[in-house]
């Protein structure tokens, strides 16, 4: 690893322009024009091109060492917009267009909270994304401009020597500055920018490919994943910029539509590396019919990555059972774990293995002991996927009360410290939290043990970490700790007219104490919620007594895109259960319920 400690990804392009300038380096697969995908491709070569001549033009804009903002759709200007901002030395900030359903308050807030100096967009969108910035109060940037604006301005008659000489003497980025400020999703807290240094990013493509086993061969990424994300800015860019292996991508909108496209692109390519959380698998398996499935030849795929969320059992099984027949490998699905602060990858399991699977007693594990459960003892069990090991980096299981490290089997905070930890948030003091921590042995003075604190729980066990969720979104009730998202399966799976993964359990204050409420959504299919709501109420507070001993305080039966979700695609359950105590919930509960009084002819 310590090879890549002096990298930059402006370094490893300009080798790659140099050593194989005609390859293929990155393709975007529009669907838009052409049902069955047009691509348009770049070769190192003009990749570099590209590059130099907009980090050329950003350095003219003043950039250096400012903020800029990727305010762009999924394509190949995301791409050249972001690796030239590297290029010129200034703080890129990937982020999403303002069309994103949804999510227009968290853009606005992001771009006040960095302050860039330029928010870069492609040409169709940089009026929208002027509007939008206008519109909501954010004047720091100094304009908007899109990346053809940029090239064309290195690229002028007047202005093209003195690029060229500028291009020359810039100074190159160096490893230790801040390449760009990756922005959480805000699942459990308002989005902060991860400072990601050129170290931090390129050390942990390293560490990625590393455990994904792809240190020789020639592969192939596709990827549908948001470039604004971590996880795909990491698979789309810069795994194999660093790699120097060819990047097919499509927009995600085209996986929602039709989740077939993404498959068909694996088949299309061999050796291929993707990833998607865990949703992406069982809506293929649901949205992928079987006459879709004919021509699928998934068996030179080497790599898919289940990660970002909580990583269910019955998900691989589901996938693995429908896609067996086109070649899928076991061995090819890797549980991973990773998050922004850590740059994205922190653990993946075992190369060449199947994914592992345990039962835990459901109750002791919810005292934080991790006990092996036999299905034949007849108690309550949960199964969780192991998330493997780390690669070049430090995972340590911590009481988070005392910052003493945790015995195998006990659960705790994991606690993280390698080259790939970002700098800290944007804005904010280094080593503060939860970037400076110290467990109970260290010894403060010494600046080299600083951990991470992630704020996910989780264990080892035989010698794989298992993440078990988010401290701050356990639903403790009776002084009794539960795991939201068990809770949330067995919602799902308690009644046929609720959706898969749109649901949200949360605790809330009551007279006499915490009290778990849940909202789920209805199924675009179901057009009546309101003749089904007492019968889904029903099942669902059963489903929760009889697996988890919890009474269900509130349930909301809500309509399809109600329960808010980061940009990522998590459930946000602190949104959620912000929305519930301001009334937003309740409101939507009793619009139901009247519809069914007045179905039932009582009003």
């Amino acid at each position: 690893m310590s090879s890549a400690m002096g990298d930059t990804l402006s370094r490893h392009l300009a080798l790659s322009a140099r050593q194989a300038p005609d390859e293929a380096a990155f393709a975007f697969v529009d669907f838009d024009t052409d049902g069955d995908g047009t691509s348009v491709e770049l070769t190192w070569k003009e990749l570099d091109t590209r590059v130099r001549a907009v980090a050329a033009g950003l350095r003219r804009a003043g950039a250096v060492g400012e903020r800029v903002a990727i305010v762009a759709p999924q394509g190949l200007d995301y791409v050249v917009a972001f690796l030239g901002s590297l290029c010129a030395g200034a703080v890129a900030v990937p982020l999403f267009p303002p069309d994103l359903p949804g999510h227009g308050e968290k853009l606005a807030a992001v771009l006040a909270d960095a302050a860039p100096s330029l928010v870069v967009s492609a040409p169709e969108r940089r009026e929208a994304v002027a509007e939008f910035c206008t519109g909501h109060g954010i004047t720091s940037p100094v304009r908007v401009v899109s990346v053809e604006c940029l090239e064309q301005t290195a690229g002028t008659a007047d202005t093209a020597d003195t690029a060229d000489t500028e291009a020359r003497t810039a100074r190159e980025p160096r490893p230790e500055d801040c390449a760009y400020l990756q922005y959480t999703s805000g699942s459990t807290r308002m989005p902060s920018g991860v400072e990601i240094t050129h170290a931090n990013v390129c050390v942990n493509a390293r560490q990625a490919l590393d455990a994904y086993d792809l240190g020789s061969g020639r592969n192939c990424v596709v990827s549908w994943l948001p470039l604004y994300h971590d996880m795909g800015l990491m698979t789309g860019i810069v795994m194999p910029l660093v790699h120097r292996m060819r990047s097919v991508l499509m927009d995600p909108l085209d996986f929602v539509q039709q989740p077939v496209r993404w498959l068909r692109l694996l088949t299309h390519h061999g050796g291929t590396l993707t990833a998607a959380p865990n949703f992406a698998y069982d809506y293929c398996v649901r949205r992928v019919p079987p006459e879709q499935r004919t021509g699928l030849s998934l068996g030179s795929v080497a790599v898919m990555i289940n990660g970002s969320e909580p990583i269910s059992p019955r998900t691989l099984d589901r996938f693995h059972e429908a896609f067996a027949p086109s070649g899928i490998r076991r061995t090819a699905m890797r549980p991973s774990y990773g998050l922004a602060e850590a740059t994205v990858f922190v653990t993946a399991s075992p190369a060449g293995e199947e994914p592992t699977v345990t039962p835990f007693d459901r109750d002791l594990l919810a005292r934080g002991i991790a006990r092996v459960a036999e299905p034949a003892e007849g108690g309550p069990l949960t199964e969780l996927v192991a998330c493997g090991r780390p690669t070049d980096q430090e995972a340590a299981v911590v009481d988070p009360d005392t910052g003493r490290r945790q015995e195998d089997g006990t659960v705790g905070e994991i606690w993280l410290r390698g080259p790939n930890i970002g700098r800290g948030y944007w804005g904010r003091p280094p080593d503060g939290e939860p970037f400076g921590a110290v467990l109970e042995s260290g010894d403060p003075a010494d600046p080299a043990p600083r951990w991470l604190r992630t704020g996910d729980l989780g264990m080892w066990h035989d010698k794989q970490l298992y993440v078990t969720g988010r401290i701050k979104d356990m639903v403790i009730v009776d002084g009794t700790n539960h795991y939201p998202h068990d809770i949330e399966l067995t919602v799902e799976n308690a009644h046929p007219a609720i959706r898969r993964h749109h649901t949200a359990a949360f605790a809330v204050p009551a007279d006499e104490g915490e009290r778990l409420v849940v909202v789920a959504e209805h199924p675009t299919a179901v057009t009546d919620p309101h003749t089904r709501l007492d019968e889904v109420t029903r099942a669902v507070r059963r489903a929760v007594s009889v697996t988890h001993g919890l009474a269900v305080h509130d349930f909301v039966y809500a309509p399809p895109g109600a329960v808010p979700r980061t940009t990522s695609g998590k459930v946000a359950r602190s949104a959620c259960r912000a929305r519930y105590l301001d009334g937003t919930w309740t409101a939507v509960e009793a619009s139901t319920k009247h519809a069914a009084l007045k179905g039932s002819g009582a009003v």
